[in-house]
């Protein structure tokens, strides 16, 4: 998740919920897993629970309002909502489990913590039949934000809704392009063509060093255009063999061995303003670079694709909304959650700069109104594009593991040297002990 795991701090755990701001005991920490609440920690018929891990920014409490508790109030005014957010300590899943506090909503990110939190801590429930019930139509939302949601278990049962896209545009620092007299990229271009704007750019003048091009290694290989996965679907063990993860591999570095295009990190875009071009998240960055220098001449496009797969853009980084199965409340909390995915409030938070499922007409003119950061900025490319289906769904009961496929890049390739094929191998074999180490821990645990 990107932040560490703390320790309990106390038996008696006390966390501010929203309902009007006032504190709520979350109970005295007892064993017992993540069966139904005791009746002493049952909450009003009208309560709901919601526990958001991602986006992170929810644990601000404004936004969350702003976002979800106004509507939710706006249109079910008989129902209370109390909000926690994951914090460091005594908010994580285990101290809410410890505490016999489970959410009736969970909002987090699909791909790194539903198996690891939400289904290995048994709070997953399949909303199948209230989709049925309610007369649901998922079929409108993005077909790889669903997949992305299906392909987490094998018999693709739906433990939840997504919510949130955290996609990537390719930015570009207009006054470089100008300075040396080169054509703005646009949007639908190929890596291909990016490459020879990164070579053209790429250049030593004086004190100054000008990058052409930078992407961050790992969000390039997690979320990759060519559909892979770095876990073989049948056992458990990493399996980066197919030909598809040399292409991704050799397609990176090439960028990196321009001379003096040696590898930086994206955020220096805005604090150092002589990269050119950069791929990064939308959420994270179309405000972050505007606020990290107001003078930065900038704008966006698609980010490139492969030739052989034009206008496919990354995976879904998507985060999503599951009802537990301890929720004595689900179809309060699956009316609030179809409200919250409908094209009303799809709308209000597009305008907020939120990409959700849904991609109509409608919510692609209102993304960013509210946002004077975006002002004249190429706003549709955004919505330029396919997400690349991710992965089919492995095999019952194996193991996930993040693998950390930065590493391939920093340190094998960058600091150490090594060809693709050895990086790719090495990365393989770490990754592979690392699950048999987790495995090991688990059995003991057990």
């Amino acid at each position: 998740m990107g932040r560490p795991l703390g320790r309990i701090l106390a038996l008696t755990l006390t966390i501010v919920l929203t309902a009007g701001c006032t504190e709520v005991p979350v109970g005295d920490a007892k064993p017992g897993g993540t069966g139904e609440q005791s009746p002493s920690r049952q909450s009003a018929d009208n309560e709901l629970l919601i526990y958001t891990v991602w986006p992170a920014y929810y644990v601000k409490e404004e936004i969350f309002q702003k976002q979800i508790g106004d509507y939710i109030r706006k249109k079910f005014p008989d129902i209370t909502v109390k909000h926690i957010a994951w914090d460091n300590p005594g908010r994580q899943y285990k101290d809410l489990i410890a505490a016999g506090t489970i959410p009736d909503i969970i909002m987090d990110d699909t791909r790194m913590n539903v198996q690891r939190y939400i289904i290995d801590n048994d709070l997953h429930y399949d909303m199948t039949e209230l989709i049925k019930k309610y007369n649901f139509d998922t079929s409108k939302f993005n077909p790889a934000h669903m997949a992305q949601m299906r392909n987490l278990t094998p018999d693709g049962k739906l433990y939840g809704l997504p919510f949130y896209n955290n996609d990537y545009v390719l930015f570009y620092n207009k006054d470089i392009f100008d300075k040396f007299g080169v054509d703005y990229p646009r949007d639908g271009m190929t890596y291909d063509e990016i490459y020879e704007l990164a070579k053209r750019l790429t250049r030593v003048e004086g004190e100054i060093t000008y990058k052409g091009f930078s992407q961050h290694p790992g969000h390039y290989l997690n979320f990759n255009q060519l559909s892979l996965s770095p876990l073989s679907r049948t056992e458990d063990k990493a399996d980066l063999s197919a030909p598809g993860w040399k292409l991704l591999v050799d397609n990176m570095r090439r960028f990196y061995e321009i001379p003096a295009n040696q590898f930086d990190t994206v955020e220096t875009f805005a604090s150092k303003p002589s990269l050119a071009m950069a791929v990064a998240s939308v959420s994270d960055h179309v405000v972050k670079f505007h606020e990290a220098n107001k003078s930065l001449n900038y704008d966006f496009v698609s980010v490139p694709s492969f030739p052989d797969a034009p206008g496919i853009k990354y995976q879904p980084n998507v985060y999503s909304m599951y009802i537990t199965k301890q929720s004595t409340k689900k179809d309060l909390a699956f009316q609030v959650i179809a409200a919250l995915l409908s094209e009303e409030h799809q709308i209000e938070l597009a305008k907020e700069g939120v990409i959700g499922p849904l991609e109509t007409e409608a919510i692609k003119s209102a993304f960013g109104q509210n946002l004077p950061q975006l002002q004249g900025k190429n706003i549709q490319s955004v919505f330029y594009g396919n997400n690349a289906m991710p992965p089919p769904a492995r095999q019952e009961g194996l193991v996930w593991y993040d693998a950390i496929l930065q590493n391939i890049f920093q340190p094998l390739i960058f600091s150490e040297s090594k060809d693709s094929v050895t990086a790719l191998r090495m990365t393989e074999e770490k990754t592979t002990k690392e699950i048999e180490q987790k495995k090991a821990d688990k059995a003991l645990s057990d």
